[in-house]
Order: C-alpha cells, then structure tokens, then sequence
C-alpha cells in the first residue's frame, strides 16, 4: 500500500493527474452536479479579493495554481482594472482557462510555473490566491515563501484548502465495495495542507487575519453518480480494469451493493492574510 499521498507523486501530479483538462473537468463535474449544501469557492474567493482592494483595484494578482480557470474568471470580473495572471505547471490548465476566459470576452496572462520556483518580480504582485494546489507540495511552507517574495509589502495572499478526512464516506463505500480494501488507510489526498494545519503553516511566513472554515455536503443521486467521480479519484488503488473507467466501477458497485443515493461530505477552507512590511 501506498504510503504517500497520491497528490505528493510527481510523476502523477506532472503527467496523468494534469496532462489533460478532462479528469479534472469530469472530477468537478460529477461533484459539482452532486452538492447540496456549500458556496461556490470561486465566489467566495471573489469576495474576499474584492475587499482587499489590491493596489486600489488596479494591482497586480496572482492566481497561483489556477486549475482550469474558475477563480481567475472570478478574479478578473470582480477585479476588472487589476492584471491577473494566472499560474500553474501544466500546459493544459492553462489552456482551459485561456479558453474559459475567451467565452467570457476577457484576456489573462497565463505563466506555466512550479509554484515553488515563480518566474516573477520580487515585491510587485498585490494580491495572491493559491486555492487547493498547495497539498501538491510536499514542503508547503517553501512554496509560500516564494508566493510572499512575489507580494509587495502589506498586500493579501489568500488560500483554500479542504478538511483532511474531505469524503471518508466515499472511502468507506469504496472498501466496502472491494474495489480497494485498504481505502480507508490510504493516505489522504489534503494530507500535506489541509484544515487543520493552514493556520500553522501560514504563519510566521505572512500575518494571518481570518480563517473561515464551511461545511460542504453532497448526495450522489446513485451509484453511476458515484462512479463517475470515483473514477476520477488518484487515491486508490483499484484492479487496471477498473481504474479510471467509470461504467466498470459502476457495474462492480452494483453487484456489490444496494442501488441508491451516496452522501458525502467535505470542509472547505479559506484563509486570509497579509505579506509583512519587511523581507519575507
């Protein structure tokens, strides 16, 4: 059994978790179209940039592992006269939320980066949002170092992350089902970064203003439902021929269990903060 958790393997994380848009497209989707409770990250992300104010408006902001877009479309809509750059290390990410921003009639800057090794100007960047990517990083508190050596003086960095045990439901059912037995020991997939240590790991690298924690709930209609996510998931370790494949999972959990809705829950957390006035 794996000891690490999957969202720490580099040879994952850099070639079949984000080689494409499409497992993190149907991993969101399949959830997504599951929640029942919960505000939309990006929104609230959006909210908190906007009361920032970085560089009155008109600063430059960072999205640092900006996925397939979501948070830089919100950025650049509640933020219309600042620069937004959009950041992340894989080419196809960046691609999507080129493409996400287009529909919309807005441009981005995109940069392809490791957030450990940022291409950028010391001090210059007024805000910076780094939303679930941080886990990615095996030494978290490094990689907010280099995001607060982007940071002018005084401006806001602001983070999301999810609860470690986010889905243990799904876990559970998972064993249950034999698809893998050792489910529930696996390491988490938040495990470097998650609820529970940000506050910790943020500090003494930026000054911490506020920590919101929000539960999420979600109720797969059935088991199909469930699959389609499953199938999406890098923490388990399922036979090849099920792996990946959504209507091999579906037909195994069918025979294993009873057909209906599957709830699961998750805690997504943001956190704000401020750059201090000397060296990072």
């Amino acid at each position: 059994m794996a000891d690490t958790s999957a969202f720490l393997d580099q040879q994952l994380v850099n070639g079949s978790l984000y080689e494409s848009e499409q497992r993190l497209a149907n991993r969101t989707g399949a959830l997504m179209s599951a929640k029942i409770t919960g505000r939309p990250t990006a929104e609230v992300i959006a909210v908190y940039a906007a009361a920032a104010r970085p560089g009155n408006g008109n600063g430059i902001v960072l999205d640092i592992g900006c996925g397939r877009g979501a948070s830089t479309l919100a950025l650049t809509q509640v933020l219309p006269q600042a620069t937004v750059c959009a950041i992340d290390a894989s080419a196809a990410l960046l691609g999507a939320t080129r493409s996400r921003l287009r529909a919309h009639d807005l441009a981005v800057h995109t940069v392809r980066a490791d957030f450990h090794h940022l291409p950028l100007p010391t001090g210059h960047a007024a805000l910076a949002v780094a939303a679930f990517c941080l886990y990615h990083s095996p030494t978290p508190q490094a990689a907010l170092g280099e995001i607060a050596r982007c940071l002018a003086p005084g401006a806001t960095v602001i983070l999301a992350t999810k609860a470690a045990d986010s889905y243990a439901s799904l876990d559970r059912l998972v064993a249950k089902a034999g698809l893998d037995p050792d489910a529930t020991c696996r390491p988490g997939l938040y495990g470097a970064f998650h609820s529970g240590n940000l506050r910790s790991v943020t500090e003494g690298i930026f000054t911490v203003t506020a920590v919101e924690h929000e539960a999420h709930r979600f109720r797969f209609r059935d088991l199909a439902h469930a699959a389609a996510y499953l199938a999406t998931s890098p923490k388990y370790q399922m036979p090849d021929d099920l792996a990946g494949n959504a209507d091999a999972i579906t037909d195994h959990l069918r025979r294993t269990l009873a057909e209906g809705p599957v709830e699961t829950a998750s805690v997504v957390s943001y956190l704000t903060a401020t750059r201090s006035q000397g060296r990072p």
